[in-house]
């Protein structure tokens, strides 16, 4: 595996962002594409087929968003102790989950400066990936 750095850190899942979310929309598509032109006899067939499709839309939706959430929670709890570990006091109220999920790239070495950074400066997640010096990592995020 090779090392991570900013252009390389976004993970994708050639079965869930090539083939999943693709032919779900070309299935709701299709679909829809069904409904309207159904006739008086396949128009409660083409409805559920519609029906269904969006269904399964939104269960790939939260499929996907459940266990992020989660691992957003868990994140924040790891940065928190590392923080803790480092300074002797928690994370800053005012910083956000964005800013915190990318401060696990940044070294000990570096955090608590772009730490004082992201909150003085108001710094995006993405600012605050692009001033790390020394990448950390994370190779179990998903």
């Amino acid at each position: 595996m090779s090392a991570q750095n900013f252009s390389n850190h976004k993970q994708y899942v050639f079965g869930y962002h090539r083939i999943l979310l693709p032919g779900l929309l070309i299935l709701l598509i299709g679909s829809i594409v069904n409904l309207f032109k159904c006739t008086p006899d396949n128009c409660y067939s083409a409805s559920l087929i519609c029906f269904a499709s969006l269904l399964l839309c939104i269960l790939a939706f939260y499929a996907r968003m459940f266990p992020l959430y989660a691992q957003n929670r868990v994140i924040r709890a790891e940065e928190n102790l590392r923080y803790y570990v480092l300074t002797g006091k928690l994370l800053p109220a005012g910083i956000c989950l964005g800013q915190v999920i990318a401060l696990r790239f940044a070294p000990d070495e570096e955090l608590e400066a772009l730490v004082n950074r992201a909150i003085n400066e108001n710094l995006s997640a993405s600012d605050i990936k692009k001033a790390i010096k020394n990448w950390k990592g994370d190779y179990h995020r998903v």
